[in-house]
């Protein structure tokens, strides 16, 4: 196992050497597996995973589980991995990237680590970029991996049964899309219960293509956007509903503390408009919190004082300067109720219910790997985004395939023009030839001009995805043209020949019969494979006679490594091939970033279907690919750089929601919320100790809404100091609060505070997503302002997402303590936990004072709470002298020595 640890250890030039180095150890085994019989083959599984649990580590398994794949891989699949396969499957296993020429036989390179890492039985992942690729790797790699006694599963769009999804990824190796794993990240973040959760963790990842989905893919964030059309609507209605109300009969309002607080009439009024009963009825919608917004839109915020309206929007104009602060948005909803208050359309229509970028989907697994053609070019940033090292794979057979020089024309029609006589000069020879273009259109273009010329062909694009396979694997056959898109991920060799399965189980369907099931089926199967294998043998001879595959590229792409993935089709295994590109000044890369060749053409007077054939031009071309592919590089970097901020909120949220899904008691911790409010209560409206100058009316309206105080004015009065009206208030809710336990039951009461803590996560989550978004798009007007973009992007999300935290925790009090729970009855005999839903009406606790009953029902204005408490630590057992106790400020550190504050610990105790 020495050479294992000098594989890890070896700088860069010794790596390859290192990887090569294992082939001739894994061969080694080779005689003894290849006597054994299938079923002890197969027990291997079993015994390797036995070792693992007597504390073996999977790099002791290598040589061995290798040398068992590649004999299993023989038996099921009839192909036997080469020593350089051996070599980038060792790379994946390592977490490297095996960059791999096209026709290496990258997709049984895979077979070997996934079925190393999946024997520890934590799930792996091949990550392709099309549900084709997906499911043909899935059910062809399928067979090694089945036959050797581990499960595989799928993952494609159009799944959408979780069960289904959970029992795929509970397999030993699942194969899957990019989207497809990151969006289910994302849905999994978004469940209401553990149970509805699909994924279970992300260990071990094979990126097939990785420059594909990790480089030119990762522009784009993964977004899970909702319709809120609803919500618009009743942001409008609610606008509508307030209009209507009168102030100081239906609320009241203080605008130097800019509190507005609803009446006993004008609760009613709109729970009237509203056709509810408690506007507590349905957390997810809060409607209390909209409510309450549009109140504040209507009395607080002021047009052309407080904002403006330009172009339809409204803007917000800073109170200090004046001026109008692009990007800026109020939160908690309050942006929308003025934009509703005002007519204008309220932008959510689309919301971002949940987002991820690529780049930190892949940075969550704990190892990752990939393979591809074309991965050097991109090896820095693979490195920096991903920690991911790159290592060329030598080719099993030296490369012969010829690159000749771009032929430049002046018109598009020129080379157009030109392509279709060297594609009905080589088809009249019989040599096949693959064209590539860059996209459907220019695909189209080009076939309707050959259907002119009377040469047939096949068109492979995004309207023939379901024939994939039937075109790219009969590319090869003598007089074969096949005009098609993007070649990358097509995950199909062609072969010089024609492919004889394909051949043959295309003929064995046209006749009827399944070539997987049935004697007939399978018996004719055979016949015509063993036919079609001596005629694709061969025909391959005489297109290597003819200079094997040509392919012809009629445009270049953006990105170096299309272009090398488009001309790595030929010349696979040793065969002979040629490959040419034809230009025009016309073409979109020469036009925008080569304007220095064309200038050059253009000083050349010929004619338009006359190439011009030199090395000047095509550095040039080089160059302005270089250019994009910097630009490129450089979008990729900045929307990284402006996810991290959003990352680091993610994986507080998300682990917040996993806490509470994973049966979490949040009894101390909404006990710990309720000190914090009433604490906030009493510094907002009681900041001294001079009762006097207390301002008690607002302080119990307010305090009503957090809990159905029965407090009065008076009884209030005779606390003298605040800490005594601290005791007064905190003792009265806990008071309530434990009411409501002993009379729903332990675990009614843990059930509905899990609920409404989800609900309100997800909720406030979903408008933070909103507000970020639009921060997002104005952000960069900082920079006129001589800030850093960046950097005011980052304090200014850090502040929104300590305001989202705090409302959530003022939010899940207030629900928590008004909500009513509804235990339905079990329609079976068998005893079950009660069924909990939110329902209408019933006043909590009664009050004689009106004003009381109405704030206990509403929502009360949208307040600050201290910073979180400091993490529980284990408590002193040192003895605690009782005046520490009477001592004490309730902000002071617990004398017990949790770290707590003292009404958050045994202050708690002495109330």
């Amino acid at each position: 196992m020495g050479v294992l640890d000098k594989i890890l250890r070896a700088g860069e030039g010794r790596k390859l050497r290192a990887l090569a180095g294992l082939a001739p150890d894994i061969a080694a085994f080779e005689p003894e597996l290849q006597k054994l019989s299938d079923e002890a083959l197969q027990h291997k599984t079993v015994e390797f995973r036995e070792q693992l649990d007597r504390g073996a580590d999977l790099d002791d398994l290598l040589l061995e589980a290798y040398a068992v794949v590649r004999e299993a891989a023989v038996r099921s699949l009839g192909q036997r991995h080469y020593d350089v396969q051996m070599m980038g499957g060792a790379a994946l296993h390592f977490g490297w990237v095996a960059e791999m020429k096209t026709g290496e036989g990258k997709t049984l390179v895979s077979t070997l680590p996934l079925y190393l890492n999946a024997l520890s039985g934590k799930g792996c992942h091949l990550i392709t970029v099309n549900d084709f690729l997906a499911s043909f790797h899935s059910e062809w790699m399928g067979r090694l991996h089945r036959f050797m006694g581990l499960s595989v599963g799928l993952i494609v769009p159009g799944r959408v049964d979780s069960a289904q999804k959970r029992a795929q990824y509970a397999c030993d190796i699942t194969y899957g899309t990019n989207n497809e794993f990151g969006f289910d990240y994302l849905r999994d973040n978004m469940a209401m219960s553990q149970a509805a959760k699909t994924q279970r963790g992300q260990h071990y990842a094979i990126v097939d293509e990785v420059d594909s989905i990790l480089i030119d893919e990762a522009r784009t964030p993964l977004i899970i956007s909702g319709r809120l059309a609803d919500a618009a609507k009743l942001y409008h209605r609610f606008a509508s509903i307030v209009r209507g109300l009168q102030r100081e009969e239906d609320y009241e309002v203080d605008e130097e503390k800019r509190i507005v607080a609803p009446t006993e009439s004008g609760v009613e009024k709109v729970e009237a408009a509203l056709g509810v009963e408690n506007l507590y009825d349905a957390v997810s919608q809060n409607l209390v919190h909209q409510f309450q917004a549009a109140l504040k839109a209507k009395e607080l915020f002021k047009r052309d004082k407080d904002y403006v309206i330009q172009g339809g929007e409204v803007k917000i104009v800073d109170e200090f300067t004046g001026r109008i602060l692009d990007g800026r948005r109020w939160s908690e909803g309050l942006h929308q109720a003025v934009e509703a208050k005002e007519g204008v359309r309220i932008k959510e229509e689309n919301q971002t219910l949940a987002t991820i970028t690529l780049q930190n989907y892949f940075r969550l697994y704990d190892k990752l790997a990939g393979m591809t053609g074309t991965a050097l070019t991109e090896a820095a940033e693979l490195g920096s985004t991903y920690d991911l090292q790159v290592v060329p794979i030598p080719t099993n057979k030296p490369l012969a395939r010829r690159d000749e020089a771009d032929l430049i024309y002046k018109t598009e029609d020129g080379k157009f023009g030109a392509v279709v006589e060297d594609l009905l000069e080589r088809y009249e020879i019989g040599q096949p030839v693959l064209v590539g273009t860059i996209s459907v259109e220019k695909s189209e273009k080009l076939s309707r001009l050959l259907d002119k010329r009377g040469v047939p062909h096949e068109v492979l694009n995004a309207k023939q995805h379901f024939r994939e396979a039937d075109i790219v694997a009969q590319a090869g056959r003598l007089h074969s043209i096949t005009v098609a898109t993007n070649m990358a991920g097509r995950g199909v060799d062609i072969l010089l020949g024609g492919q004889p399965e394909g051949l043959a189980r295309q003929d064995v369907v046209g006749e009827g019969l399944d070539p997987e099931d049935g004697a007939e089926g399978q018996a004719r199967f055979e016949e015509l494979l063993a036919r079609y294998k001596d005629e694709c043998a061969a025909e391959g001879d005489k297109v290597r006679e003819l200079g094997g595959l040509y392919v012809l590229g009629t445009e270049r792409h953006d990105s170096r490594r299309i272009d090398n993935q488009l001309r790595g089709r030929s010349g696979r295994q040793g065969d002979p091939g040629e490959s040419r590109f034809y230009l025009s000044l016309e073409d979109d890369l020469m036009r925008l970033f080569a304007t220095g060749a064309m200038n050059w053409v253009m000083s050349k007077a010929l004619p338009d279907d006359v190439p011009i054939e030199a090395k000047m031009v095509t550095k040039a071309i080089e160059r302005a690919q270089n250019t994009v592919e910097q630009r490129n590089a450089e979008i990729r970097k900045n929307v990284l750089k402006y996810d991290e901020v959003m990352n680091q909120q993610r994986k507080v949220i998300y682990a917040r929601r996993d806490e509470i899904l994973g049966e979490s008691d949040l009894r101390d911790e909404i006990l710990e919320s309720l000190a914090e409010v009433v604490d906030e209560l009493i510094s907002t409206h009681c900041s001294d100790d001079h009762p006097e100058s207390w301002d008690v009316e607002t302080l119990l309206v307010e305090a009503a809404t957090y809990w159905p105080t029965e407090l009065t004015e008076d009884q209030v009065g005779e606390a003298l100091t605040t800490d005594e009206l601290y005791d007064l208030l905190i003792g009265e809710a806990t008071a309530y609060y434990e009411d409501r336990e002993a009379e729903l039951g332990d675990a009614s009461m843990r059930e509905m505070e899990r609920q409404v803590a989800l609900r309100l996560i997800d909720q406030h989550w979903r408008e933070h997503l909103h507000e970020m978004d639009y921060l997002q798009e104005g952000i960069n007007l900082r920079a006129l302002g001589q800030k850093d973009p960046l950097v005011e992007w980052q304090r200014e999300g850090f502040d929104m997402f300590g305001t989202m935290m705090r409302s959530i925790a003022r939010d899940q009090v207030k629900y928590v303590m008004h909500v009513q729970v509804v235990k339905e009855e079990e329609k079976t005999a068998a005893a079950a936990p009660e069924k909990l839903t939110t329902s209408g009406p019933e006043d909590s606790a009664s009050s004689s004072d009106d004003r009381m009953k109405a704030a206990a029902r509403a929502q009360a204005a949208a307040v600050g709470v201290e910073d979180a408490p400091a993490p529980v630590q284990e408590k002193s057992t040192a003895p605690v002298v009782k005046s520490e106790w009477d001592k004490t400020p309730r902000n002071a550190p617990c004398p017990c020595g949790s770290g707590k504050k003292f009404k958050l610990c045994h202050g708690r105790s002495q109330i």
